[in-house]
C-alpha cells in the first residue's frame, strides 16, 4: 500500500507545481457553512468577498486544516513564523479565488463531475497529482495496485489522517481542473484574423537603422513653465487612475537598543577567570563545553593555518589540556583547551552503499541488507563494486561502484566524514547518517598533516537584566516627557538620537529592520496623527522588538482609493509641466527634416541606433522610449519623423536604412500570437473578476 509518508514525498513537488501556477492550489472544502451567532457577528466579521461575509473561525478553520496539511508533507509538529504567515496568505488568495469564481462556475455550467473525478484519479490519463504521488520510481508508470489499495482504505479509514489528506489533494484536482475549464472557455472566445498577424510579422520584419535627434525636457528651465491650479485640476481630473492608493501609515520612530554595558563584560570576564580551574581538570571537556558554553562542543580538527595566529601557534606548541585564556574574540570571551592531536589527510578517496531510511522498520531492514551485503564481501568474496551497482540506493555513485572520488574534510555529514577520515584503507565501516545506513570504505588515503581538535568555551556578551531595566527606563521617561509630534521631534534633535521613517500598508508583518514588528504596524492603524503609538493590547508606547525598545509617532496616513489632488498635487505638476514643455520643444523642433540643423539650431543631441523593430524595448543611447521605437520601425528608408514626446524629451526620428526580414510563417505567427492573448486574457479576466467583487479585507484587526 502506498505509505502516507511516501505520498507526502511525492505530494510535495506537485502541490508546489499548483502553487506556482497561480491555481488555487490549497482548496479547503466548503467556506461558506453556517455558524454560531458570535461568528456571525460583526466584531467577527473577517473580510467581505462579492457580496459574501468571511468570519474569523471561518478562515482559522480554514488556517488550521492548511497547517496539518504543511506538518505532514514536512513531517514537522509545529511551524514556524514565516511558514505560518505563508500559510495564512495561501488561504487568503485561495478563498478569494473560490468565492469569486463561484458564481461564475455555475454560471457558466463549470464543474466536475463524479464519472469526470474518477477519470481523473483512476482512469487512463490521471491527473498530474495522481501520477506525481503513484508513479513507480522504477517503471515510470503508475502503481495502480498502489493507488486502489491506498483509495481502499482511506475510504475505511474516514477521519484518520490519510483520509483527510485525500480529500485535500480531491478537492484541490477539482478546483484545478474547473479553472482549467474557465481558461479553456476564454481561449475559445479568442481569435487572431490573418491580417492581424500579416500586421504582426511586418512589424516584427521590419527592422531599421535610424538617427535620433533628441531633446530633453531637463534643458527647459522650470522657471519659464507656468502651471495653473486649473491645468492642474484637468490633468488630474483626466487622470485620477494615476493616483490609486492602497491602505497606508507614515511612522516616525526611534530605537533606545539593549547594549551590554562595561559591567555585564566585567562580569563576563571574571566568571570566565573562575571557571578555567575547573575547565582545567575535568575529564570530560566536550560535556563540559555543553553545559557551560553558548556555542556547542565542535568536534572538527583544525590545522595550524585553519585556525587564527593567535591561537595556532598556542595549540600547535602545547599538548592536550593545555589551556588558552579567557581571551576576546568579536563579541564574545573565550577559553580554549587542547582535547586532542591527529595525523589526518587533507581528502580521501572512499565509496559506499547506501540504504534510505523513513521509518523504524525500514532501518530494522536497512541494518540487516547492510550486514548481507558486509557478509558477502568479507567471507563470500564478493565485490564492493559489484554489490553497490545492484544494491545501493545513491542513484548518483550505484553506477560507480558507489564510488565518490575523492573527497575532502567538510564535505560530507559528520557521521560519514568521520568514518572516511579516522577509517582505515579497505576497511568496512557500518554507520548512520540522516540519509539511512551505508557501508563505508577507504579505499585511498592523501598525504597527512597535524591536525589539532578544541574544546572551546564561548560565552557571548550579553546585556544583564539590570541593562535593559536601565534602556526601559531611559525610553519610558523619553515616552512620557514627549507625547506628540513635535516634543518627539524636538527631544531627538536636543538628545542627538537617530530617527528613521517609514512606510506600512495593514498587513505588512514587519517594519524593515525591526524584529516581530506586527504589533507595531497593528497599533500604528489606530493611532491618530501627531501622536505616539500606543500598544493595542495596552496602554504603553514602549515596543520591546528584539533587542531594542521602538518608541513611535504616526505622521501620516492615506485611506485606499483615489488620493486627493492637494496630496499628489507635485507630481501632478510634474506631469504637467513636461506636457507642456513638450509642447515647447514640439514647436522648435518641428518643420525641420535636416538631423544635423537641429542640433545646431537647437542643441539637440544626436544618436545612432540600429536593428529597430516594434518590440524593441530600449533604445541606445535613449533608454526606454517605446514611443520613439514606435515612429521608427513606421519609417521607410530616408524618411524623418514629426518629433515625438517620449517619456524624457521630444525626439525626431530619420530612418537611414530599413530591412525586411524574411519571416512569412503566417500561420506559426497566429498560433503564438493566440496563446501571448490566451495567457494574458486568463490573467486579466480573473484580475478584472477579483476588482469587481469588492472586496474588504479586515485581516488586520485578527493578525
Amino acid at each position: 500500500m502506498a505509505t502516507l509518508q511516501k505520498i507526502r514525498n511525492r505530494a510535495g513537488i506537485a502541490i508546489a507545481i499548483f502553487i506556482g501556477m497561480a491555481l488555487a492550489a490549497f482548496i479547503l472544502g466548503d467556506l461558506f457553512k453556517s455558524s454560531s451567532s458570535i461568528q456571525r457577528g460583526k466584531n467577527m466579521e473577517l473580510a467581505e468577498i462579492d457580496g459574501k461575509t468571511v468570519t474569523y473561525p471561518e478562515f482559522q478553520a480554514k488556517v488550521d486544516e492548511l497547517s496539518e496539511i504543511y506538518k505532514m508533507n514536512s513531517g514537522k509538529s509545529t511551524l514556524d513564523q514565516k511558514t505560518s504567515d505563508q500559510i495564512k496568505e495561501q488561504t487568503w488568495q485561495s478563498m478569494v479565488r473560490n468565492i469569486t469564481m463561484k458564481d461564475i462556475y455555475e454560471n457558466l455550467g463549470i464543474g466536475v463531475t463524479p464519472n469526470e473525478l474518477f477519470e481523473l484519479v483512476q482512469g487512463k490519463n490521471p491527473h498530474a497529482i495522481i501520477q506525481s504521488i503513484f508513479r513507480d520510481q522504477n517503471t515510470g508508470t503508475i502503481n495502480r495496485g498502489a493507488l486502489i489499495q491506498f483509495l481502499k482504505y482511506q475510504l475505511s479509514n474516514v477521519g484518520s489522517k490519510e483520509h483527510n489528506y485525500w480529500m485535500f489533494v480531491e478537492n484541490q484536482i477539482i478546483e484545478e481542473r474547473s479553472f482549467t475549464k474557465y481558461n479553456n472557455l476564454l481561449a475559445k472566445g479568442i481569435y487572431v484574423t490573418s491580417e492581424e498577424a500579416k500586421s504582426d510579422l511586418k512589424g516584427k520584419n521590419h527592422k531599421a537603422t535610424v538617427q535620433i535627434a533628441s531633446k530633453m525636457f531637463a534643458t527647459v528651465s522650470d522657471s519659464t513653465i507656468k502651471v495653473s491650479d486649473s491645468e492642474l485640476k484637468a490633468y488630474y481630473d483626466k487622470n485620477k487612475d494615476k493616483y490609486k492608493q492602497e491602505n497606508n501609515r507614515t511612522i516616525e520612530y526611534v530605537s533606545f537598543p539593549v547594549i551590554a554595558s562595561k559591567a555585564d563584560e566585567d562580569k563576563l570576564i571574571k566568571w570566565t577567570n573562575d571557571i578555567k580551574s575547573e575547565f582545567a581538570s575535568v575529564t570530560d571537556p566536550a560535556a563540559f563545553v555543553n553545559i557551560n558554553s553558548d556555542v556547542p562542543f565542535d568536534p572538527s580538527f583544525f590545522k595550524k593555518g585553519e585556525l587564527s595566529p593567535e591561537i595556532g601557534n598556542f595549540a600547535f606548541s602545547g599538548k592536550v589540556g593545555d589551556i588558552y585564556g579567557p581571551y576576546k574574540e568579536n563579541k564574545s570571551w573565550k577559553l580554549v583547551k587542547i582535547q586532542r592531536f591527529e595525523d589526518l589527510p587533507d581528502s580521501v578517496q572512499v565509496r559506499h552503499i547506501l540504504f534510505k531510511v523513513n521509518s523504524a522498520p525500514e532501518l530494522s531492514k536497512a541494518n540487516s541488507k547492510i550486514d548481507s551485503i558486509k557478509n558477502l564481501i568479507v567471507v563470500k568474496g564478493q565485490k564492493f563494486e559489484d554489490l553497490a551497482r545492484t544494491n545501493s540506493q545513491d542513484n548518483g555513485s550505484a553506477a560507480n561502484g558507489g564510488s565518490l572520488g575523492w573527497i575532502r574534510r567538510g564535505m560530507m555529514v559528520k557521521p560519514f566524514e568521520e568514518a572516511a577520515f579516522f577509517g582505515k584503507v579497505n576497511e568496512l565501516q557500518v554507520i548512520k547518517s540522516q540519509f539511512g545506513v551505508h557501508l563505508v570504505q577507504v579505499t585511498n588515503r592523501g598525504k597527512t598533516a597535524p591536525n589539532v581538535q578544541l574544546a572551546t568555551i564561548d560565552r557571548i556578551i550579553e546585556p544583564s537584566s539590570q541593562t535593559y531595566q536601565n534602556t526601559y527606563s531611559t525610553a519610558s521617561k523619553f515616552a512620557s516627557s514627549n507625547q506628540d509630534q513635535k516634543k518627539f521631534n524636538d527631544a531627538i534633535v536636543a538628545q542627538g538620537l537617530n530617527k528613521k521613517t517609514a512606510n506600512v500598508r495593514e498587513n505588512d508583518k514587519d517594519v524593515a529592520g525591526l524584529e516581530n514588528s506586527r504589533l507595531l504596524i497593528r497599533a500604528a492603524y489606530k493611532a491618530k496623527p501627531g501622536s505616539l503609538i500606543v500598544a493595542s493590547e495596552g496602554t504603553t508606547p514602549i515596543f520591546e522588538l528584539g533587542n531594542q525598545f521602538i518608541i513611535a509617532v504616526l505622521t501620516g496616513e492615506q485611506e485606499k482609493g483615489i488620493a486627493s489632488l492637494n496630496t499628489v498635487k507635485s507630481r501632478a505638476e510634474v506631469e504637467v509641466r513636461k506636457e507642456k514643455k513638450a509642447q515647447v520643444l514640439i514647436e522648435k523642433m518641428s518643420g525641420k527634416t535636416d538631423l544635423n540643423q537641429l542640433v545646431s539650431s537647437v542643441g539637440a543631441i544626436l544618436n545612432d541606433a540600429k536593428d529597430i523593430t516594434f518590440d524593441t524595448y530600449s533604445i541606445p543611447g535613449i533608454g526606454f522610449e517605446p514611443a520613439v521605437a514606435g515612429a521608427a520601425t513606421a519609417l521607410e528608408s530616408n524618411q524623418v519623423s514629426k518629433p515625438v514626446a517620449g517619456l524624457n524629451g521630444v525626439y525626431v526620428v530619420k530612418a537611414v536604412s530599413v530591412i525586411s526580414a524574411g519571416d512569412q510563417d503566417l500561420a506559426g505567427d497566429k498560433q503564438k500570437l493566440s496563446a501571448s492573448i490566451s495567457y494574458r486574457a486568463n490573467m486579466y479576466a480573473f484580475e478584472a473578476l477579483r476588482e469587481n467583487a469588492k472586496i474588504v479585507d479586515k485581516r488586520a484587526k485578527f493578525y
